[in-house]
C-alpha cells in the first residue's frame, strides 16, 4: 500500500473513530430520553401526540445507533467547493449544541448527489467515495472522479464505479434482507424519494430490488413526515410470515420503528388466522361478490313475524302482541338511518318500545263509554319505563333484530353460505361450530365488521361514570385543601397558594390516568378501525378484491406504495392488474413506475426462467441482469429415490457460507426432509439456517445463494418463475417426474 493510500485510509479511521466516540454518548442520551417521553408529564390528546412523536423519534434514534454499530458510515461525498461531507445510516451531530452535523443522514437532500451524481451530471460534486467498514475499522475504499478536471488522485480510484454494488449483490447471504443505503442506484433513488402523495405502484420483475425500494421509501417518508407518520404509523403487509421475518431488521436498522409488518391473516385484532382453504376456496372468499353475499346475509337476520302469527310478549298487565305491520315500520326506520345493523338496533328497539308502548296504553287507559283515554303523560311515560325494561320485551327484539358479532355471523354464514351461485357456496361451506380461520377469512371478517357496527353505547356509558368518580374524588381532594390554605401572620390574613389554584379538579383526575405507553404502532395493531398515515403493500398482486376492500379502509387518505409483478401471481384470487386494483378507489389517479435491471439473477439462471412465461406469453422480456457468474443451470432426473437425490444434491449445493433454499411441493415436504439433517418442513421456516425447506409460495420475495427446484412440473407456470428466480450463484433442478416443456 503506497503512502498515499495509507494517508487516507488513516484520515477516514480518524473520522469514523470520532463518530463513534459521539455515538457512545449518543446512545447514553437517547435511553435517557425515551425513559423521560414515557413518564406522563400532561394531559389530553395533544400531550399523548407529542409523547408518540417523541418516543418514536428518539427510540428510532437508539434502535439505530444499536443496529449499525459498525457500518454507520458508507460514503463520502467531496463538493467542487472544497466541501466535504459523510454519509451514513442516520445522521449525527458534531454536539448537542452545534447544529453542525458530523454524519450526513442518506435521506437528507445534500446526501443525494451520492445517489445520482454521473460524470455526466456531477451534482457539483468532485469525487464520491464508498467506505467499507468490518466493526469500527475502515477496511476499504473505492472513489469515483467525477470532475474531469479534477486531476488529485488517492490510489482508490475505481474505474467502473460498479464494485460496490457488484461486491454487494454477491455477497452470501444470510437469511435477513440487509438494507441497500450504499448501493442505492439512480432510478430506485427516483422511486425512494417520490412526493408523499397518492398511490404509488412499483413494478419490477425478479431481482430487481422493488422491495428493498419500498422498504426505503418507508424510511424515507418516516423521515420527511415525522410529526404525521409518527402518530398515525406506516403499515407494511407481506405475503407470508417467512417474508417479514426476513425483511424485519431493514427498518430498525435505518432508525425506524414506527413500523407494523404484517400479513393479511393478522389485520383482524383477535385473530390469527392458522387454518388453510382449498384454492377455490380461497377464490371464491376473495372475490367481490361476497361483499354484497355478506350485505344480504346481515339483512337475512333483520326478521319479521309472519303475518298472521304475531310473537305474544308476556306483561303484567296483560301479553302484547308484536305483530308484522309493528315489526315492518320499524324495520323500515331502522334501515332509513343507513346505520350498520349494531348501531341501527337501538332504533329497531325505540320503535318496537314505542309502538308495544301505545299498545299498553290504549287498553289500560281505554274508556269503556268511548271517550278520551284517561292515562296522563306521566302515566304512559311510566308505562313506556316498563316496556323499556321488560326482559320479555328485549328477548322479541333480540329474536328480531340480534346483535351481532363478525367472528358469530361469519361462523354461521359460513356454515349455511347464501346469495351465492351453489357451485360457489359448496366451495366454502365449513361445518357448522368450526373455529379455525384462514387468511382469507380476514378481509371477510373485516367486511362483517363494517356492516354490523359496534355499539360501544354501554362501554362509554361506563367509561364516563367512571370518569365523572375520579373527578368528584379530586374536587374532594380540593376541597380538603381549602381549609389549612388561610393563616393568621402578624394580624393580617395570607393567602397562600393552594392546590386548587394550580389545577382544577377535571385535569387532576386526568393525570391519575393510567399511562398508555404503547407505540402508535402496537396501538394501531389493536384498533381495526386505526387509519394509517401509509401503506406499503408487497406482492400486491396477490391480493383479493375483498382484501383491498380491508386495506383501503385502513387508508382513507389513500397514501400507499404498492409493489409486485403481475408475471408472479399465484393466488386465484389475486387481481394481478394495477387497474383493476385501484379503479374503484381512485380510478386512474395513480402513479405507475417500474423498475426495469435485476440486480439479484444472474443472467444463466434469468434465461431458463424466461422460457417458462415465454411458452404462454413469446413477447415477454424479463428485467436484464447486471452479472454473470459463468454457472450454468443444471437438470437431473433423480430416479426413483426422490429423496436420497435431494439429499445428494444438497450436499453438493450446500455453501461453506450462505444459504441453500430447497424449493418443492408442499405435499412432497415430509418425504424430503427425512433425510435432511436438520431441516424442519413448516409455515414458518428458519431461514437464518443453511439449509431450508419451502414451497414456492413461501419463498415469495426471498433469496438464497443456492437454490435446488423438486418436481417443478407440480408447479404453476407462475410458481415456477418464482422459484427458478430466487438464486444469487446457482440453480438446480431435480425431478423424477416429466420436465415441463418449458424446461426440457
Amino acid at each position: 500500500m503506497s503512502t498515499r493510500e495509507s494517508a487516507e485510509l488513516n484520515k477516514e479511521q480518524e473520522f469514523v473513530d470520532r463518530l463513534y466516540d459521539r455515538v457512545d454518548v449518543l446512545r447514553g442520551v437517547a435511553a435517557e430520553q425515551v425513559q423521560d417521553a414515557l413518564t406522563p408529564v400532561g394531559t389530553g390528546q395533544q400531550a399523548r401526540l407529542e409523547r408518540d412523536v417523541l418516543v418514536a423519534e428518539r427510540s428510532g434514534l437508539l434502535a439505530a445507533l444499536n443496529a449499525v454499530d459498525g457500518s454507520l458510515c458508507f460514503g463520502r461525498i467531496d463538493l467542487s467547493d472544497g466541501a466535504a461531507h459523510h454519509i451514513g445510516r442516520i445522521g449525527i451531530r458534531e454536539d448537542d449544541a452545534e447544529h453542525t452535523p458530523l454524519l450526513i443522514d442518506w435521506r437528507a437532500p445534500v446526501a443525494r448527489p451520492f445517489y445520482l451524481a454521473t460524470n455526466h451530471t456531477p451534482m457539483g460534486l468532485r469525487r464520491r467515495r464508498h467506505i467499507t467498514t468490518e466493526g469500527r475499522a475502515v477496511t476499504e475504499l473505492h472513489d469515483e472522479i467525477l470532475d474531469i478536471e479534477d486531476h488529485e488522485r488517492t490510489g482508490f480510484e475505481d474505474p467502473s464505479g460498479d464494485s460496490v454494488l457488484l461486491a454487494a449483490v454477491n455477497s452470501a447471504r444470510t437469511g435477513r434482507m440487509a438494507d441497500i443505503v450504499r448501493t442505492i442506484q439512480a432510478e430506485q433513488d427516483r422511486i425512494i424519494r417520490a412526493p408523499h402523495r397518492g398511490v404509488l405502484v412499483v413494478e419490477g420483475g425478479p431481482g430487481t430490488g422493488k422491495t428493498a425500494v419500498a422498504l426505503h421509501r418507508a424510511a424515507f417518508l418516516l423521515y420527511e413526515e415525522r410529526e404525521l407518520l409518527a402518530k398515525r404509523a406506516v403499515l407494511i403487509v407481506g405475503p407470508n410470515p417467512a417474508f417479514l421475518s426476513y425483511i424485519g431488521e431493514v427498518l430498525p436498522a435505518l432508525g425506524e420503528t414506527g413500523v407494523l409488518l404484517a400479513t393479511q391473516a393478522e389485520l383482524f385484532p383477535g385473530v390469527h388466522a392458522r387454518g388453510t382453504d382449498t384454492p377455490r376456496a380461497a377464490a371464491v372468499k376473495g372475490g367481490a361478490a361476497m361483499a354484497e353475499a355478506l350485505e344480504l346475509a346481515v339483512r337475512d337476520r333483520q326478521l319479521l313475524p309472519e303475518p298472521g302469527a304475531p310473537l305474544i310478549v308476556p306483561h303484567d298487565d296483560g301479553d302484547l302482541v308484536l305483530d308484522w305491520e309493528i315489526a315492518y315500520e320499524a324495520r323500515q326506520a331502522a334501515r332509513d338511518t343507513r346505520l350498520p345493523h349494531n348501531l341501527a338496533r337501538p332504533h329497531f328497539a325505540f320503535r318496537i318500545i314505542d309502538a308495544l308502548t301505545a299498545q299498553l296504553t290504549e287498553r289500560i287507559g281505554a274508556d269503556p263509554y268511548g271517550g278520551p283515554n284517561f292515562l296522563g303523560p306521566d302515566d304512559i311515560a311510566q308505562l313506556g319505563k316498563a316496556v323499556a325494561v321488560s326482559r320479555e320485551v328485549h328477548a322479541a327484539i333480540d329474536e328480531l333484530w340480534p346483535p351481532l358479532t363478525p367472528q358469530g355471523f361469519l361462523a354461521d354464514y359460513l356454515a349455511e353460505p347464501v346469495h351465492l351461485p351453489e357451485a360457489d357456496a359448496e366451495a366454502v361451506r365449513r361445518a357448522p361450530g368450526e373455529d379455525t380461520w384462514t387468511p382469507a377469512d380476514v378481509p371477510l371478517l373485516d367486511e362483517a365488521a363494517e356492516l354490523l357496527g359496534f355499539d360501544d353505547s354501554a362501554e362509554r356509558a361506563a367509561a364516563e361514570a367512571e370518569r365523572q368518580e375520579r373527578i368528584a374524588y379530586a374536587q374532594g381532594v380540593l376541597e380538603l385543601s381549602r381549609g389549612s390554605e388561610s393563616f393568621e401572620f402578624e394580624d393580617e390574613e395570607s393567602e397562600l397558594l393552594a392546590a386548587h389554584d394550580i389545577i382544577d379538579a377535571e385535569r387532576m383526575a386526568e393525570r391519575q390516568e393510567e399511562a398508555d405507553h404503547r407505540s402508535a404502532a402496537e396501538r394501531a395493531a389493536a384498533d381495526r378501525t386505526w387509519a394509517f398515515g401509509h401503506i406499503i403493500v408487497d406482492e400486491a398482486q396477490e391480493l383479493s378484491p375483498m382484501a383491498w376492500r380491508l386495506l383501503m379502509r385502513r387508508s382513507p387518505t389513500r397514501s400507499m406504495t404498492l409493489v409486485g409483478d403481475p408475471a408472479q401471481t399465484s393466488e386465484e384470487a389475486g387481481v394481478g392488474s394495477w387497474q383493476e386494483i385501484l379503479a374503484p378507489y381512485v380510478g386512474d389517479r395513480y402513479e405507475h413506475v417500474r423498475l426495469g435491471v435485476n440486480y439479484r439473477t444472474p443472467a444463466e439462471v434469468m434465461e431458463v426462467a424466461a422460457k417458462v412465461l415465454r411458452a404462454e406469453d413469446p413477447s415477454f422480456e424479463p428485467p436484464g441482469s447486471v452479472r454473470s457468474t459463468g454457472e450454468v443451470p443444471w437438470a437431473r432426473d433423480s430416479g426413483a429415490d426422490l429423496a436420497g437425490a435431494v439429499a445428494r444434491a444438497v450436499a453438493e449445493l450446500t455453501p461453506t457460507e450462505g444459504r441453500l433454499a430447497v424449493i418443492a411441493p408442499g405435499e412432497l415436504h415430509e418425504e424430503i426432509a427425512a433425510p435432511l439433517n436438520g431441516v424442519v418442513p413448516g409455515a414458518e421456516p428458519d431461514l437464518t439456517r443453511t439449509v431450508v425447506l419451502l414451497g414456492p409460495r413461501q419463498a415469495k420475495g426471498l433469496e438464497f445463494d443456492h437454490v435446488l427446484v423438486v418436481e417443478p412440473g407440480r408447479f404453476g407456470t407462475s410458481d415456477l418463475y418464482v422459484a427458478l428466480t430466487r438464486a444469487t450463484q446457482r440453480l438446480g433442478i431435480l425431478h423424477r417426474e416429466p420436465l415441463p416443456a418449458s424446461l426440457r
